[in-house]
């Protein structure tokens, strides 16, 4: 039997979406919020797939220990992904409607996807929450930069996402090896193709978002996302080479402590109150506390 994971937390926070006005909310660092604003968008189409995925694995899980941690995980990535497709219509209604054409092509690709065995969507679904792994490294390295006087509420929402990532980095993993046992090219697999297609469908709506400002054309915007896209892949590439070693195990990547202190901040929360982000100070792990 698999080693007993903390009970997963399954948070249900009332972002106040229809305050944000400017879908662009970092005025220092706009690249970063055109390549966040595409990820936002995959996620409404991609996590209905892993937890579709996941609801059927959890049919042949023998273990009841690990089948409440695939419940709880799902129930997790449903609070995901029902936020971002609010957030998403944010930006849809403050000037970018042509971005429901994307969605209905990442709504058409992982429909299709769902037709393919289980093994092969267990991977992915494990390789996606790996790479989580890689963005979040990545993202707790440069809080000062990417989260520093920027849009409060879109800020607190994407760290919130991140926090629960790390809080079931091995769900996916557990139950793979569960059900298909260590499978090593069959998790690469996983891997590769969970990387190169949620970042393939991420630049395509932040693509879209850019052409609709005339930035794509841009020289400097192109060479900041550019730029952006290099430091992600230094960071997020070691995690890559060490999660496709045989022996890897998402238990020995250790959580950075800001995630630590916001999961601890949280405990003591009522039900009306939402974690906010400090933007003029984001490295400093202190969260100020909005009633709804």
């Amino acid at each position: 039997m698999m080693q007993k994971q903390q009970e997963l937390v399954v948070r249900k926070i009332p972002f106040a979406f229809d305050d944000i006005t400017d879908p662009i909310w970092s005025k220092t660092v706009p690249e970063w919020a055109y390549m966040a604003n595409g990820t936002s968008l995959t996620l409404p189409y991609l996590e209905p797939f892993i937890i579709r995925s996941m609801r059927e694995a959890m049919k042949q899980i023998s273990d009841p220990d690990l089948r409440k941690q695939a419940q709880d995980f799902n129930a997790q990535e449903g609070q995901h992904y029902q936020n971002h497709d609010r957030f998403n219509a944010v930006l849809k209604e403050n000037g970018y409607p042509e971005l429901a054409e994307v969605e209905a092509e990442f709504k058409a690709e992982y429909e299709a996807m769902l037709k393919k065995p289980l093994k092969w969507r267990m991977a992915y679904t494990l390789g996606f929450e790996t790479m989580t792994l890689g963005m979040t490294d990545w993202l707790m390295k440069n809080l000062d930069l990417l989260y520093r006087d920027t849009d409060p509420v879109v800020t607190s929402f994407f760290l919130w996402h991140i926090v629960e990532e790390t809080e079931h980095k091995n769900v996916a993993y557990d139950v793979f090896h569960h059900l298909y046992g260590p499978s090593y090219f069959a998790r690469i697999r996983g891997l590769w193709n969970a990387n190169q297609h949620v970042g393939a469908l991420a630049r395509r709506a932040y693509k879209r978002m850019l052409q609709k400002d005339g930035l794509w054309g841009n020289v400097k915007m192109r060479w900041r996302v550019l730029k952006m896209v290099l430091s992600l892949l230094r960071t997020t590439g070691g995690l890559m080479l060490y999660a496709a070693l045989p022996g890897f195990d998402p238990r020995k990547v250790k959580d950075p402590p800001w995630i630590e202190h916001w999961m601890e901040v949280y405990k003591h929360l009522d039900e009306n109150e939402i974690p906010m982000l400090d933007t003029s100070q984001p490295k400093i792990p202190t969260l100020k506390i909005a009633a709804e």
